[in-house]
């Protein structure tokens, strides 16, 4: 089995597995929490020479649910549709500003630890589908955009995943980190420009719960 067949499998499996979850989760509790979740994406592409200034920023809309749920544990799996990439911005005899845009399907599985009523804290694992690449350049040589050939790049990417929540009734506020384990480029074009760049991204985000 070739490594795209093994990360194809490996995917599907992943999503195998929170869907099962989220079944297994239903049957065992009679009123699951689920809702709907959202927030600001500030990406960048992990190198040894990373910097805030090349970060892009973006949003990440999905769904969410609680399962096995206790007074100090619950599992809680995603489906997020996020926007990744990079953002290179030359200043020097021309002002030209460039940016990457990876948009993926992610899909969260996340140990929840409640430390009382208002606080959470969330590690697990995620998994991602590419869906959409392209680049836009705005400056002095000329505003242009195009859709890039996706199979330049990874279709597959996973990593860790971390954060805090604070609960407001049904209203949870909460910042996480994602930290990708998978070489973003794929082929030999995409990376002379990309290296071994690795997807990193913070984010902020506002969830609501939909059942009481």
């Amino acid at each position: 089995m070739n490594t795209k067949m093994k990360k194809s499998t490996c995917y599907m499996g992943c999503l195998f597995v929170a869907f099962m979850l989220f079944s297994l989760g239903a049957k065992a509790q009679s009123t699951p929490n689920y809702g709907l979740k959202g927030g600001l994406n500030v990406s960048n592409f992990y190198v040894e020479d990373i910097d805030d200034k090349n970060a892009r920023l973006g949003f990440h809309l999905g769904l969410y649910g609680q399962l096995f749920a206790t007074d100090f544990f619950a599992l809680q799996p995603e489906i997020n549709y996020s926007m990744r990439g990079n953002e290179v911005i030359s200043d020097g005899l021309f002002d030209q500003k460039t940016r990457f845009n990876l948009n993926y399907i992610d899909v969260p599985v996340l140990a929840v630890f409640k430390l009382g009523d208002a606080l959470e804290i969330h590690a697990g694992v995620y998994g991602a589908y590419l869906v959409g690449a392209s680049i836009k350049s705005e400056g002095d040589l000329g505003d242009w955009f195009d859709e890039l050939n996706r199979d330049n790049f990874e279709s597959f990417d996973y990593g860790l995943s971390g954060g805090l929540g604070l609960n407001f009734g049904a209203v949870q506020i909460g910042a996480r980190y994602n930290l990708g384990l998978v070489e973003i480029a794929r082929s030999d074009q995409a990376r002379t420009v990309l290296g071994d760049s690795k997807n990193s991204l913070g984010q902020l985000y506002i969830a609501l719960r939909l059942n009481d």
